[in-house]
């Protein structure tokens, strides 16, 4: 056989360096280190699936540590090794990452509601109307409503728990909503809106139910991410607002600003912001991935589950990528949405005990109402 060289290897090591941190996958990166054990070594031993991560994400640089689950054992296999072990473990999880956050399917990343800066008519305009996409509910509006204001510079905040702690989001959406039980049919969008990613001050506040207390949970949160101000259309529609770049969203946590008062109600003279439905799409990385906080001071651990992110990337490569509608999400609510309607049923009927008569509808009406 000719003889075989790898001319990389007699090159300066800076030299190779700048040749190897062009590269803009982390599937280049694996191909590479497949070339030679030489490359191999160099592309673990300085962390350059870490390095393309950090520079497509900057963010992911608050990682303290990386952990390699096992399936094998009750401990995590790796979470102590040090030297090359280490290194070898970093470069799987990075490189893995790396793929999760460009090839994951999108999905719809809202779980719950936090909390909203204030609500006019609790619980019939809660925050948690915004996670149905259906203005009307069996004949009853379904939004969210602030409490009125003189000042039309009053901002608005809505709070969401994602579906994981670690996430990347791309684009979040927003319907304002339009009273058609009012003269002239106004709508109450705010003038701009203005997004934030990040995780709690202290993971034990959160427990508690800012929704049914009316508290504001804003200073609750440290917000790792502040997008730009876009500006609000006045139309009764989905309006899809897209980020500048893939944000990764570390502890799991949306708040969505409304700033500006456009709409006065004639009843009160008064400047209010209502909401129909809130989205946020983008790539939920768990299982495959989770961060675990820890200690006084947060320390950040990126959990790695090699079987899931193979499981994950199977069903991708199967062509199961999980495609959205292009506007609503799934007709059938989740199942956190129906307990929180059961929830706010009791809590309307328990608020008009005397004098209120409820209208039932007959089984043809309901279900010609559930396929609108």
């Amino acid at each position: 056989m000719e003889t075989q060289i790898d001319f990389l290897q007699w090159l300066q090591h800076d030299m190779t360096l700048k040749i190897l941190v062009c590269l803009d996958d982390s599937a280049d990166l694996i191909r590479v280190s497949a070339v030679s054990r030489y490359l191999q070594n160099f592309v673990i031993s300085n962390g350059l699936s870490r390095q393309l991560c950090m520079r497509k994400f900057p963010r992911l640089a608050s990682i303290d540590r990386v952990v390699e689950l096992s399936h094998n054992s009750d401990t995590d296999s790796s979470s102590d090794v040090v030297g090359h072990e280490a290194a070898e473990r970093d470069h799987r999880a990075y490189a893995s990452l790396f793929r999760a956050l460009t090839a994951f399917p999108q999905t719809y990343c809202i779980a719950d509601p936090v909390s909203a800066s204030s609500t006019d008519n609790y619980p019939e305009e809660s925050i948690m109307n915004t996670l149905d996409p259906r203005d009307k509910i069996l004949h009853r509006d379904s939004y969210w409503s602030s409490k009125g204001s003189d000042d039309p510079e009053v901002p608005e905040t809505l709070i969401y728990n994602l579906t994981a702690n670690f996430c990347v989001i791309t684009e979040i959406n927003l319907h304002p909503f339009q009273a058609l039980f009012q003269l002239d049919h106004p709508i109450y969008a705010s003038r701009f809106v203005r997004f934030r990613m990040g995780h709690p001050k202290s993971w034990n506040e959160i427990e508690h139910d800012f929704m049914e207390s009316q508290e504001c949970a804003d200073d609750k949160f440290i917000w790792t991410y502040t997008s730009e101000i876009f500006p609000v259309a006045q139309e009764n529609r989905l309006q899809k607002f897209k980020l500048l770049e893939p944000v990764v969203c570390i502890g799991g946590f949306l708040q969505i600003e409304l700033l500006g008062r456009v709409q006065k109600q004639a009843a009160d003279g008064r400047y209010y912001i209502c909401v129909v439905h809130v989205q946020a799409i983008g790539r939920q990385l768990s299982p495959a991935f989770c961060m675990e906080f820890s200690g006084p001071s947060n320390i950040t651990s990126l959990k790695y589950d090699a079987e899931q992110f193979k499981h994950v990337m199977q069903k991708v490569s199967n062509g199961h990528n999980g495609s959205l509608s292009t506007s609503l999400l799934p007709i059938q609510p989740p199942r956190q949405l129906a307990w929180g309607n059961l929830e706010d049923l009791i809590h309307m009927v328990n608020a008009h005990e005397n004098g209120v008569e409820y209208e039932w509808m007959e089984d043809d009406d309901f279900e010609m109402e559930m396929l609108r």
